[in-house]
């Protein structure tokens, strides 16, 4: 997956020669994969009631399969949009599907930034497989979903063989409902407030990341004067940060509390973008975009394990897969919305929209109640989630510092 959405801005300039596209047109491959996402986001929890994770093993990969065969044939551009559909809506499902049910495990914090770390290498190679081989060794740059194909076979093989006996009924015998409702368990995670901000929160975050990587490369061939390789090694190195801050913090988050850490590290992430927009040297944005991509890491686990502290465990997939889902539009739409802004205003008009972006990702976390506090109430229903203030600005920094100085020493 993170290969996969790596790969986007590796392969934009080549796209746009070989087609002959404005950057509105071209934009046009972080816009399809949306209704795949959309459709994701709708079908998350049917699949898993019906057909469990087995279903999901054999779904999403079977889709990966179908959209890189149609993207290795290079088609004409039209129909390349449309393949890109396929592709979103196995990112969507999995997406769904991997962080709910990591997301329950003990340890979460830590195990979820593995996986989302190991997102971050693939996202890592991607852009420098791809520009290595494009630039050096003279491949076409549809050459290179040759190697995402064979990756797939290896995911449908790896994920049916983990999860076969993971079939519906196993799911919803492992995952039933605390109480007697007649509306479905998706339309009540959406009665619920936290959903909705957890859903806003990951769309920004994840808009942020793929429009990062997926536009640095021209950026900073365009606006620091960078050569072809170098700019593509500044993908690899903003993906790099994205899959080390996920690996490293993922330890350290749980120590300052999910709370105050992704506050934390939201500002440090602001502090990143204005170096990197207001200092224009090219060495020194590289810097900053992977300091950047180091704080970013951790939000998306994050968010993960606070949806999952606050919510009543049987809506868990419905929730999460739903704010996983919709979050991952952010990878269409804020990619997109960039690109047409860009053909009016110039690829500069990147760094703004970041910062403002960040911004609200900050008002949004302020959003979720206090999680010590509701992670210890047995019982809790949607409604009285929701009905909680909208604002939680009370982050105790002497608890946090003493909660740290208790783990350190085991206590």
């Amino acid at each position: 997956m993170g290969a996969n959405d790596a790969a986007y801005g590796a392969i934009i300039p080549y796209l746009e020669e070989y087609y002959d596209l404005g950057y509105v047109v071209v934009s046009l491959v972080f816009l399809s994969p949306l209704a795949g996402y959309a459709t994701s986001a709708v079908l998350n929890n049917t699949v898993h009631v019906h057909f469990g994770q087995r279903g999901v093993a054999v779904i999403g990969p079977m889709c990966h399969l179908a959209a890189y065969i149609g993207i290795s044939l290079h088609p004409p551009y039209p129909v390349l949009v449309v393949v890109f559909i396929l592709a979103g809506f196995g990112n969507g499902l999995e997406d769904a599907a991997w962080n709910a049910w990591v997301g329950n495990m003990a340890n979460s914090n830590e195990v979820l930034g593995f996986l989302h770390g190991f997102y971050g290498v693939g996202a890592l190679l991607s852009p420098l497989v791809a520009t290595a081989l494009i630039t050096r060794a003279g491949w076409p740059w549809y050459a290179y979903y040759y190697i995402l194909l064979g990756g797939a076979v290896i995911e449908l093989v790896t994920s049916v063989a983990a999860f076969w006996k993971a079939g519906g009924t196993a799911y919803r015998e492992g995952n039933p409902r605390t109480a007697a409702v007649k509306e479905s368990r998706l339309k009540e995670s959406l009665s619920s407030r936290v959903t909705w901000v957890a859903a806003v929160f990951l769309l920004g975050y994840v808009g942020v990341e793929v429009a990062l990587g997926g536009w640095i490369v021209t950026f900073m061939m365009r606006e620091r004067a960078g050569n072809t390789f170098a700019s593509g090694m500044v993908a690899t190195g903003f993906w790099t940060g994205i899959a080390s801050g996920r690996f490293v913090l993922g330890f350290i988050t749980p120590r300052l509390g999910e709370k105050f850490a992704v506050v934390m590290y939201i500002t440090l992430a602001i502090v990143a973008q204005l170096i990197f927009w207001l200092v224009p040297q090219f060495h020194v944005s590289a810097v900053a975009v992977s300091l950047q991509g180091f704080f970013l890491g951790p939000l998306f686990p994050g968010a993960v394990v606070a949806a999952t502290k606050i919510l009543p465990a049987y809506l868990h997939v419905s929730a999460i897969g739903f704010a996983a889902a919709f979050g991952g539009g952010g990878a269409a739409i804020l990619p997109f919305g960039i690109g047409a802004l860009a053909q009016a205003k110039g690829v500069q008009i990147l760094q703004p929209i970041i910062l403002a972006i960040l911004a609200l990702l900050l008002l949004l976390w302020l959003c979720l109640p206090t999680l010590d506090k509701v992670s210890s109430e047995e019982g809790r229903s949607v409604d009285q989630v929701s009905s909680r203030q909208w604002v939680n600005i009370d982050i105790d920094l002497v608890e946090v510092g003493r909660r740290t100085i208790q783990k350190s020493r085991g206590s």
